[in-house]
């Protein structure tokens, strides 16, 4: 393909560079020009485009996969640069080639632009151009092509002729039985699509039959898929079909002997529930689930475990609560002691939900006390999916009974011996802060927050002094004020320095989220006081706190207050004293150097 008028016409030349830059031996080159297809298409016209363009693409397809990703992408948005609906034909072979190629991702970008395009035919150009393609490639030798003609009957099946649609589906049905697992398994990942626009006789006459057949194939890579087909063929058939088309089927893949296909089954479970309606759940789906709840496999276990709340949701009302009391409950119960802690953080982040279902009654009796067995498991993940969700049972129980059954829990745990207990607790109080509210927090968790600052571990000490300022982040500068500031700083008068020094920390945690007028009224007199501190570890942190509260401050207490602190410490004896204090002055990136050399100067 040659660029005419390239040496007469400069406006053409960098379209020339283009093309040639789609011959060139460096594939960045290559993958660039295809980007720019577009560019070179409008360049050259919709004629030449067709005439030129394409066919050199369909006779060059042979390059680096990236490449050929990028141009199945492009050719999906071409119909305009071709002619319009009328000319959208001519795009079909490149898009025909690249859907045989043998990377998936090509493939399937192809499939993806030819579904696209198809859309663009008229009924007459999609017998007479797109059925053609289909055909061939269901018929191709390489299984490439034939798993790709798969994504495409239910886009043309709608809208061609009798005749034709019992063609398309007599190609389904034979690549259903393909030799190879790759076909028959895209044939399943695409069979519950394809049930949905063939009329009700045929999803009947052709389509159980091959749901049947792939759920019972050799490879549970096909048999899983079928699973999912499962939900859409479900949907399509009327109450009185489904119990002898789909049910046989459906309780064989339950209890399936490939792990994989029962953990499909548990990860659709709601989706059938809704397909199937409420009498075959109450006879079929009950008995599978407890059964899927019970799965010697975790992976199995997790999956079914994720959808308690939305399974007992969905159960007819009339007999939900004797459902979940006689045939849930005893598997989740045990679900709480499982050995596997995937299954018991599944369990975790939906079993709060259980409680508006039961209501108050049957949560305080059998659902609280598996709350406070998870509430202190020994995976950090269950922990916090049971305080993430407390709200729930907030709103069944009330905050006063929350109070007495699950915070002395948490406040044992708070206290526990270990340390990394204690953390995991202080990690998660922002969490149970705001799911609690301003006033239970203030009269049940204020005091435990504040006994973890003069905690003898450094870490805990440290991770307290972030929660103060989360806490104060969610309930604000006021509440800070009256409620955490004034005990904060009560600590600087403590005999132990180190809880000194935790005063220190707190305020260089507190002052941006406080405020300046907190910050200049309250806590910068208590800094400049302990400037004067008998141990150098407190004086030097005072230093490094007023470098760190700086930017808070107005420039008046900067000049009238902090900077005589400074100057003072900057002649301390001790030597990391006057670093710091120099450092605070100086320092390249500090607010006060850059205010006391304007001031200076």
């Amino acid at each position: 393909m040659t660029c005419r008028g390239a040496d007469g016409d400069d406006s053409l030349y960098p379209i020339a560079v283009l093309i040639d830059e789609l011959r060139n031996e460096d594939v960045q080159l290559r993958l660039n020009s295809i980007k720019k297809l577009s560019t070179i298409a409008l360049a050259l016209g919709v004629e030449r485009t067709r005439t030129e363009l394409l066919p050199f693409l369909t006779d060059t397809i042979y390059d680096e996969d990236e490449v050929l990703l990028a141009l199945a992408e492009q050719l999906g948005n071409f119909t305009m640069l071709v002619g319009g609906p009328e000319y959208v034909h001519c795009l079909l072979p490149p898009l025909e080639s690249l859907a045989t190629v043998e990377e998936t991702v090509v493939r399937d970008k192809a499939v993806e632009s030819l579904r696209k395009i198809s859309q663009e035919h008229s009924p007459v150009d999609l017998e007479v151009h797109f059925e053609p393609l289909v055909k061939r490639l269901a018929s191709g030798d390489w299984f490439t092509s034939r798993t790709s003609a798969c994504g495409l009957f239910s886009v043309c099946y709608p809208r061609v002729s009798s005749t034709v649609k019992a063609e398309i589906r007599q190609h389904f049905r034979t690549l259903c039985s393909d030799d190879t697992p790759m076909v028959r398994r895209a044939a399943a990942s695409k069979l519950g699509e394809f049930a949905k626009v063939l009329e009700l006789d045929y999803v009947k006459s052709d389509i159980i039959s091959l749901f049947t057949a792939l759920a019972s194939d050799e490879q549970d890579s096909v048999r899983l898929l079928a699973v999912e087909a499962c939900v859409s063929i479900a949907s399509l058939l009327p109450q009185e079909d489904l119990e002898t088309l789909v049910m046989p089927t459906l309780r064989q893949a339950a209890e399936d002997k490939s792990w994989r296909v029962r953990y499909m089954v548990a990860d659709k479970f709601s989706e059938l529930q809704k397909a199937v309606g409420p009498e075959i759940t109450k006879n079929d789906l009950v008995p599978a689930f407890q059964n899927l709840l019970k799965d010697c496999e975790a992976e199995v276990r997790s999956a079914a475990a994720k959808k308690i709340k939305e399974f007992c949701e969905n159960l007819p009302e009339d007999s939900r609560e004797t459902i979940i009391m006689t045939h849930i409950l005893s598997c989740v119960k045990e679900l709480v002691s499982d050995t596997s802690q995937h299954v018991k953080s599944a369990l975790a982040s939906v079993i709060m939900g259980l409680s508006t279902i039961l209501g108050k009654d049957n949560t305080v009796e059998h659902l609280l006390p598996l709350f406070l067995a998870q509430l202190k498991d020994e995976c950090p993940e269950v922990r916090l999916n049971i305080i993430s969700n407390l709200d729930c049972v907030n709103e069944v129980i009330g905050i006063r009974q929350l109070s007495q059954s699950l915070l002395p829990a948490i406040v044992e745990l708070a206290e526990d011996a270990k340390w990394r207990v204690r953390l995991a607790i202080i990690e998660y109080m922002p969490l149970l802060a705001g799911q609690l509210g301003v006033e239970f927090f203030d009269e049940k968790l204020n005091t435990l927050c504040m006994a973890w600052l003069i905690d003898h571990v450094y870490a805990i000490r440290e991770a307290a002094t972030c929660n103060l300022m989360k806490l104060v982040e969610k309930f604000g500068a006021e509440w800070a004020q009256n409620t955490i500031v004034p005990k904060v700083l009560g600590m600087a008068n403590d005999p132990n320095y180190l809880h000194r020094m935790t005063t220190l920390f707190c305020i260089n945690s507190l002052s941006e989220a406080c405020g300046q007028d907190i910050t200049t009224k309250h806590m910068l007199p208590v800094v400049l006081k302990m400037s004067n501190d008998q141990v150098a570890n407190v004086r030097f942190n005072v230093a490094k706190s007023l470098q760190k509260i700086g930017p808070v401050l107005d420039s008046n207490a900067l000049q009238t207050e902090v900077k005589p602190v400074l100057e003072k410490l900057a002649t301390d004896t001790d030597m990391d004293v006057k670093y710091f204090a120099q450092e605070a002055i100086r320092g390249k990136d500090s607010t006060l150097s850059i205010f006391f050399y304007e001031v200076s100067s």
